[in-house]
């Protein structure tokens, strides 16, 4: 298996309505809105070239994002690869000894697969793996 390319960089917010202006006075297409319910976020999405970067905010304190900010603030939270099968992927990890959030693929935002690796195994980076097939 074969990352694809650098899909997205998340960056955990307070508000989407403070930061949005923000990513489009830096000259970043917005893509729009999406509430990702499962995560108890809303996600905004920009795009640069052949990345986007997805600015995540808690609809909850008890969400992932929630309990990031509490902790560390705004700021990067993750960074996300694409793939083009997720499920091979996730194996060819697993037999490499890595460490995983998600035992198995699940729903992203945008219609995404996508699993997490743990910061453990990755040198305190947060990890997404993501495939845009269903």
């Amino acid at each position: 298996m074969m990352l694809k390319k650098i899909d997205h960089i998340g960056i955990a917010v307070n508000s989407l309505e403070k930061s949005i202006p923000v990513f489009q006075n830096l000259g970043m297409k917005f893509m729009g809105i999406e509430e990702v319910p499962s995560q108890k976020v809303k996600v905004a999405m920009f795009e640069i070239g052949d990345v986007h970067i997805e600015l995540l905010e808690p609809t909850s304190p008890e969400s992932p994002i929630g309990k990031f900010l509490e902790k560390r603030g705004e700021g990067l939270h993750h960074i996300a690869f694409e793939t083009e099968e997720i499920e091979g992927q996730m194996g060819e990890y697993k037999s490499l000894g890595f460490e995983f959030i998600d035992q198995e693929p699940r729903e992203g935002a945008h219609g995404t697969r996508i699993f997490f690796l743990h910061p453990r195994s990755t040198n305190s980076v947060l990890t997404e793996i993501c495939s845009n097939q269903k």
